[in-house]
This record gives C-alpha cells, structure tokens and sequence, in this order.
C-alpha cells in the first residue's frame, strides 16, 4: 500500500516536470536509438512520437553496438522470431543480433510496430543512448565510445572519465550497474534517474 502511495504521489510530483521540459525542448523532430526502455520513455515524458523502433525492448550492449555499427543494413534485414523458453515475450534475431520485445503481446504485435516505427527513423537527426546493464563489459564501454556518432551517451553506475560518452548516474555505486534509469528517484521527488542527465539541452543541441 505504502509502495501505491508513493508512486500516485510520484505521478502527480511528475507533471509538473513533464511540463516544463516539454516547454524548454525546441527540438521534436528526431530519433533516439536505445538499448533498452530509457529511450522510449524520455520521448513519453517529452510527449514525443516514436521515431524509431527501439521502443519497448531491450538489446544486450554488445548487440547493440554491432547493430549501431551497420545499422541501415540490420534494418534491412527481415526479424525472424525465435522459441526462448526462459522469457514469455517474443525474441527475434536481426541478422546475428538479438532483440528482447519485453513489453510486447506477440511476434506480430513486435514485429507491426517494429517496421512502422522503422519508417519514420531520422536518419540526420539521430541520439544513441546505453546503459552499463545487461551485461556491459569496461570494452563494450570502449567500443561505445569509438562509435561515429555526434550525440550518444552511456548511462554508468560509476564515474568514467576516460570514456567520453559517460554519464554518471549517482546512486548506484555499490553495485554492479546503473539501475532502470526510468524508475522514480527514492523518495517523493517526481524525479526519475535519467533526470540527472540533462537531456532536454542534449536534444536542443546544446551538449
């Protein structure tokens, strides 16, 4: 009950700033590739259209960064669903990578949503986001940092200076990667913890 509580509360917190980084964004016109839910969940607090098909999934870092390495010609290849008996949500693989659809009903349901959202990508306009989850090992941090792209970011439960494209999100240094970055801050705040990184000035071109 308590839990219920805090997240009404945290709920209500969050419109106000829902509200007032909808006003500061000047930008709404791109694509956010991400490797997991943080991505999708930004554009929804911003009141943005899916602009891109890495909504309501997950990839693995080493998948996504092969995938961001070549990614018109991943995306032009078919998803083909597989049998994976340890989730109960669809997997399909793209070519050698494997996509996660963790919020999605049925293969069809992923793959619909998959190739409309494939349509509207923005291809001069494009914002590359990862976590150290799922796996992230100190090269994949490395091999994220080398990509050739001008806004990218990894979200990282410590500080890593040498990597660039770094974003310390405080709060996680005790354990072995950052947390769901979409979850609300502890307490009553209305705060999630990407609100840390200042993304509204990352999109307005401003970082």
């Amino acid at each position: 009950m308590v839990f219920i509580m805090s997240t009404h509360l945290n709920n209500l917190l969050r419109v106000p700033i829902d509200k007032r980084n909808r006003k500061t964004l000047h930008e709404h016109d791109f694509s956010v590739f991400a490797s997991n839910c943080n991505g999708a969940c930004i554009c929804h607090d911003l009141g943005l259209a899916f602009n891109s098909p890495f909504v309501n999934l997950w990839m693995t870092p080493a998948d996504f960064i092969a995938f961001l390495k070549a990614p018109r010609e991943y995306l032009s290849l078919p998803l083909v669903f597989q049998s994976e008996k340890s989730v109960s949500y669809p997997v399909a693989k793209l070519g050698d990578v494997t996509i996660w659809f963790e919020h999605y009903s049925s293969d069809e349901d992923a793959a619909n949503a998959w190739k409309r959202r494939c349509e509207r990508i923005r291809w001069d306009k494009l914002f590359i986001m990862m976590t150290d989850r799922d796996g992230c090992t100190y090269e994949d941090l490395q091999s994220f940092d080398a990509l050739p792209y001008e806004h990218k970011v990894v979200f990282t439960h410590i500080p890593y200076p040498e990597i660039r494209s770094a974003f310390h999100i405080p709060g996680f240094e005790k354990d072995v990667c950052v947390g769901v970055c979409s979850e609300f801050v502890n307490g009553r705040t209305g705060r999630k913890w990407y609100d840390g990184f200042d993304y509204v000035k990352w999109f307005n071109g401003g970082m």
